[in-house]
């Protein structure tokens, strides 16, 4: 109960920061300009209507949804970053927290209460904004995946990892450091995918072991891979093979125990930060 109350507590910082305001109009624009470059590369390429090896508007739709999966992903992780940088040293710096951790609440009560609301803040956010890129693909390509569910949760459990990485930095570090490095950690990840795109086109398997090693170390990558991959796996042939080279890039079928390492990594994240948050002083 108390958990579930601190979750809502969540809700209502958002609306006294004005999030639910910020959030909708930010939304609201890059929903726009997706829109307009999706429209403008329909209405000014010209599509073979001679059947050829591949099909054109396919591979056009594919890619553009891949880069509204990008965009959705990185708007979740930074609204999620947002949600959680403070909520430890931060909050106690500014001696909000001491109150609260001591009666009635508890610390691993107040964590997990706070993760709850961030996550599910930011976890149905990311999904929300994905399905409307898919109706916008859809409506003007007349394309869309066969499978919407599964990278959908998979942005989602990407976003939620990004959070716990970012509450775990807010018992150590500083507002303003602990941002900018759960920040880092996110483009690290991105460019971890993309070494492992280069080495599979140069044939290296020393640049695929590294983006493998950082893929595992930072599950959120693998999952936005996988997230990428399962958009299209319906696709076969050359068709998906361009997919996959071109900017849709990093796209990665996940391996089997991707999920179990997934729900692993999080509790073991989540234990860390109440084990090493109940020692430090306040």
């Amino acid at each position: 109960m108390k958990v579930l109350l601190l979750a809502r507590y969540v809700l209502v910082e958002c609306s006294r920061r004005r999030v639910f305001i910020v959030v909708p109009i930010l939304s609201a624009a890059f929903l726009g300009l997706y829109w307009f470059a999706v429209a403008r590369v329909f209405a000014t390429s010209e599509f073979s209507s001679v059947p050829g090896p591949f099909d054109e508007r396919l591979v056009v739709a594919s890619t553009m949804l891949g880069l509204g999966l990008f965009g959705s992903f990185f708007l979740g992780v930074v609204l999620i970053v947002f949600l959680t940088f403070t909520v430890a040293r931060g909050d106690a710096e500014q001696g909000l927290l001491q109150p609260v951790v001591v009666r009635p609440l508890g610390r691993r009560t107040f964590l997990i209460g706070r993760f709850l609301g961030a996550a599910t803040v930011s976890m149905l956010y990311v999904i929300l904004l994905f399905a409307c890129c898919v109706l916008i693909t859809r409506g003007i390509s007349g394309w869309s995946p066969d499978n919407v569910v599964q990278p959908a949760l998979e942005l989602g459990a990407a976003v939620v990892i990004v959070g716990a990485l970012t509450l775990l930095g807010s018992v150590f570090l500083a507002t303003i450091a602990n941002g900018v490095t759960a920040l880092m950690l996110f483009g690290t990840g991105l460019v971890a995918g993309l070494i492992g795109q280069i080495g599979e086109a140069l044939n290296s398997p020393t640049l695929e072991n590294i983006s493998r090693v950082m893929s595992w170390a930072l599950p959120f990558e693998a999952l936005y891979q996988s997230a990428l991959t399962s958009l299209t796996e319906g696709i076969s042939g050359l068709s998906g093979f361009l997919i996959r080279l071109g900017p849709f890039g990093g796209a990665q079928e996940a391996s089997p125990g991707l999920y179990p390492w997934t729900i692993g990594y999080l509790a073991a994240v989540g234990l860390l930060t109440i084990w090493f948050f109940r020692r430090r002083d306040l």
